[in-house]
């Protein structure tokens, strides 16, 4: 896989390039007491929109952040001022943690060229570049989607690769939850795992906040049971670790990874779903 990254470097030098957007697609924990839109507005990369992961989803669910429609998606992101063909740049203010859901989300809908700046915001700031405040606002463009369905799976596809093991299943969630050991944050969820899914919560970042090296991410993986080879699909609390988990794997050398967008926001309010403890 090419790599998906840029450095800071690369970034300051072709940020006024006028086919580049950058994005700050920060996202918090709903346990955070952050609010990643305010703190956009408080400061971020120059010329950055701001890519709300709650917002541009899926309205007709209750589900979190689930994926909107193409249609959906095309109008909310071409009036950020965002075209498929330009090239992409996205980033989180965690370093590495909700970036590659907004990765993930603009390769599933058929961007052409997306890119997350390593290190992100953290990184951006440490090195003393500039900064803005206040919202961007852009000329609107036209996003053409190109939805590629092998990159998610839905319920019913998870629960018939549960069953017929077509696909390995990796968990991303903290073993204490995925053995129903501890309560899940979310209210109303039951505890524990899909069957014959591998519980995956490895640290897949440096001590740095970057994403390991491909060797080290496909020992981690190799160590975990996964085999890189047969389809995986990826899961955890609510589809963001579960999109940073596909890129990872990607990384290391696996060529089919879905993300189960749904993940255990939608498995565990389902009382029809089996569960294993």
């Amino acid at each position: 896989m090419e790599s998906p990254f840029v450095t800071s470097d690369w970034l300051a030098t072709h940020l006024t390039d006028p086919d580049l957007v950058v994005v700050d697609g920060s996202w918090h924990m709903p346990n955070a007491a952050r609010n990643a839109q305010a703190e956009y507005l408080a400061g971020h990369i120059p010329g950055a929109v701001f890519f709300d992961i709650d917002g541009i989803a899926d309205t007709t669910t209750d589900l979190p952040h689930m994926l909107p429609a193409p249609n959906d998606f095309a109008h909310m992101v071409g009036a950020l001022g965002i075209s498929d063909t330009m090239t992409i740049v996205i980033y989180d203010e965690l370093g590495l943690f909700s970036a590659p859901r907004v990765w993930w989300t603009f390769k599933a809908m058929g961007a052409s060229d997306v890119r997350i700046l390593a290190g992100g915001g953290p990184k951006w700031r440490a090195e003393r570049r500039p900064t803005e405040t206040g919202l961007v606002t852009r000329k609107p463009q036209v996003f053409h989607t190109d939805f590629d369905p092998a990159r998610m799976a839905d319920f019913e596809t998870v629960r018939d690769r549960s069953r017929d093991h077509e696909a390995q299943i990796a968990d991303a969630r903290p073993a204490p939850r995925f053995h129903a050991e501890v309560p899940e944050p979310r209210a109303g969820l039951r505890g524990g795992h899909i069957p014959n899914s591998l519980n995956v919560p490895v640290s897949l970042l440096t001590e740095a906040g970057q994403m390991k090296s491909p060797a080290e991410l496909a020992q981690l993986f190799a160590d975990r049971g996964l085999a890189l080879d047969k389809p995986i699909i990826t899961s955890c609390g609510s589809g963001i670790t579960a999109s940073t988990l596909a890129l990872a794997l990607q990384l290391a050398g696996a060529d089919d990874v879905a993300v189960y967008d749904g993940s255990w926001a939608e498995w565990g309010s389902l009382k029809d779903a089996d569960i294993e403890t």
